[in-house]
């Protein structure tokens, strides 16, 4: 996993959420043009929205980003407008790490409609199989390990893979037939949790990067002969991020109405960028290795007592975070570093 997230690091995931245009006031012809400018400032670290139905991912970002007057943001992975639940949105330098966080495991909980499978496999989709078939609980767990492991999956039509530089569900929106081919995905786990009515079925499925909940829910369906589609989502965990760190829209604005009074920081609304490199090592240096590796040279692990590291690391030098980096024969080598001036994550991790 960290070695693709390392080949990723050189274009980190960055979407530029498009600012609202300031309005002008009233002037005559003659008059000079004035541009008012948004002052943005430098803000790093995690915010993991509570991304509300109904929000796209990119307005999601877009709202963050104009709540820290941030001059980068960029999220760690779609959530589709109809789910709810965990978005990781990276802000400054965090966006470096974006890549650590795309690549951890996710954990859904959803329900899915018994009865109709749909052309987007939600509900948002028009119906084009019907079925008045039911699934009886122990029809439902026979079902499931054959969707858990390593496993192929086509992905929805309605879905953002690219196709000869095209993105599917614009195709599919135009009336094209969209072909996908299979991909392999994992899913460590899938439990039925409830059955509320005979029409609707709930679960929790822990996957991989790729995998397309509404695609399980589709497929699940035409195996019991019953067809299905998702009807609701919520993430509830992408990588190291879970319940405890996600925040409202809405909270984040009152921290922000705040912090403007003088009551607190936004620093305590943010998580600290390196909350997104739970799973690799970490190493402290001194200050001059440190000088040295922001500037690009590796740093030689001296003495009897250095630790043995080999492969990916992240850097910190008094309690900073420094620069990702590769151990190689003995040498750390710098593979992006990090420049933290101006406001940076403080706030705690939940568990």
């Amino acid at each position: 996993m960290n070695d693709d997230a390392l080949k990723n690091l050189a274009q980190p995931h960055v979407e530029e959420a498009p600012e609202a245009a300031a309005p002008r006031p009233p002037r005559s012809d003659n008059a000079p043009r004035q541009q008012f400018k948004r002052d943005k400032r430098d803000v790093h670290g995690w915010i993991i929205l509570d991304k509300p139905v109904g929000m796209t991912s990119t307005q999601a970002v877009g709202a963050i980003k104009r709540l820290f007057k941030a001059k980068r943001a960029g999220h760690a992975g779609t959530l589709d407008p109809l789910a709810s639940g965990a978005l990781p949105i990276a802000l400054g330098e965090a966006t470096k790490t974006v890549p650590f966080v795309m690549d951890g495991r996710k954990l859904y909980r959803f329900t899915v409609q018994w009865g109709e499978e749909r052309d987007t496999d939600d509900a948002e989709g028009r119906v084009t199989q019907t079925s008045n078939n039911r699934p009886s609980e122990a029809s439902i767990r026979a079902a499931l390990p054959a969707f858990t492991g390593s496993i192929e999956q086509v992905p929805p039509q309605f879905s953002a893979i690219k196709i000869a530089g095209e993105r599917a569900y614009d195709l599919a929106r135009d009336g094209e037939t969209v072909d996908l081919a299979a991909r392999p995905v994992s899913i460590g786990r899938l439990d039925l949790t409830a059955m509320p009515t005979p029409d609707t079925s709930e679960f929790e499925a822990e996957c991989g990067k790729g995998t397309y909940v509404r695609s399980l829910a589709r497929d699940i369906g035409r195996q019991l002969g019953c067809f299905g589609h998702v009807c609701a989502l919520r993430r509830v965990a992408v990588g190291p991020f879970g319940e405890k760190t996600m925040i409202s829209l809405e909270q984040l604005q009152a921290m922000c109405d705040r912090a403007a009074a003088g009551e607190i920081s936004l620093a305590d609304a943010l998580l600290p960028v390196e909350t997104a490199l739970d799973d690799i090592p970490a190493l402290a240096v001194s200050r001059a290795d440190a000088a040295r590796l922001q500037r690009g040279q590796a740093v030689l692990l001296r003495g009897r007592d250095a630790p043995i590291f080999t492969g990916t690391i992240y850097v910190t030098a008094g309690g900073q975070l420094q620069a990702l980096a590769e151990v190689d024969r003995g040498e750390i080598v710098p593979k992006r570093v990090f420049n933290l001036a101006g406001l940076h994550g403080r706030a705690e991790k939940g568990s």
